[in-house]
């Protein structure tokens, strides 16, 4: 049945080549048919181009538990990364993140669609190299530059001036934690906390025992979901009587995850917001870093 399915869909893609002059001819100004596969790049490409642009986005750009552009992305059209929906829609670009819809790229890149593939970010620099590569892709590295400009303004009117650096950590469901090499790490330092997930003993997946934080608790909490967000046994963590008191004993404040699950320029607002909180902390509610 698989194979059957893999003919059809070469079928239906030899039938798109021959239907019109080929799928990775585009305009003069740039290619005019973009598909998007992944959440975090459907939401980079929303801000480098105008919609009448956009063929369609992943399914989850509408997904605000996911999803910053939930208001941008609604009413375009929603795939799921198969290869049978894209070939319909005969794209001149197709943007995915590496290692993901691996078959789908890979059947579309043999056909002989224009596949772009935007690396994983896991810090600001990351991000920066993923806007150039799509905005090289769409022809507008100038707003891409732009956009870069913005954010980099922002992160610096957000960086503290003095070395205080408050310990912080970011606590989430099932016991995981950001450590090193992760947005909440790059939006914490540049916040002015010192991560302290850099400094422990992390199990698999990044899992920290709730034991070690009772025990050695941070100057701050941060949370990206509230207590009672899962009720599954995933949020059970959340929830135990332990980490409630410590909540009530101890300050803390959300970070909402799709502010950091997708390496965008709104990672920006999770710096200010952390930056904010940082002088709280320290008595600087006033001042103006």
């Amino acid at each position: 049945m698989r194979r059957l399915r893999r003919a059809l869909t070469l079928v239906l893609g030899l039938a798109a080549l021959a239907a019109g002059p080929g799928p990775c001819l585009a305009r003069a100004e740039g290619p005019q048919r973009i598909v998007s596969l992944t959440v975090c790049t459907d939401q980079l490409l929303l801000d480098l181009v105008d919609r009448d642009r956009i063929a369609a986005l992943s399914y989850l750009a509408v997904d605000p538990t996911l999803s910053l552009k939930v208001e941008e992305a609604r009413g375009l059209k929603g795939v799921r990364g198969r290869a049978e929906e894209v070939l319909a829609l005969r794209p001149d670009l197709v943007i995915a993140q590496e290692y993901s819809t691996i078959a789908t790229v890979d059947l579309l890149r043999r056909l002989g669609f224009r596949v772009v593939l935007v690396p994983l970010a896991t810090d600001f620099e990351g991000m920066r190299r993923a806007i150039r590569i799509i905005a090289a892709a769409v022809g507008d590295k100038p707003r891409g530059e732009a956009i870069i400009a913005a954010f980099d303004k922002r992160i610096a009117a957000a960086a503290p001036k003095d070395p205080q650096r408050p310990r912080a950590l970011a606590y989430d469901v099932n016991s995981i934690v950001s450590g090193r090499g992760t947005l909440v790490d790059a939006a914490l330092t540049a916040a002015g906390f010192h991560n302290t997930a850099r400094e422990r003993a992390l199990g698999p997946g990044d899992r920290l025992p709730l034991e070690a934080i009772v025990a050695d608790p941070p100057d701050l909490l941060v949370l990206a979901n509230a207590p009672d967000a899962f009720r599954s046994a995933v949020g059970d963590n959340l929830r135990h009587p332990a980490f409630q008191a410590l909540l009530k004993s101890r300050p803390h404040m959300q970070l909402p995850m799709p502010l950091w699950l997708c390496a965008t320029p709104r990672i920006a607002d999770a710096v200010v917001a952390l930056g904010a909180k940082r002088r709280a902390l320290l008595g600087q509610e006033g001042a103006h870093e």
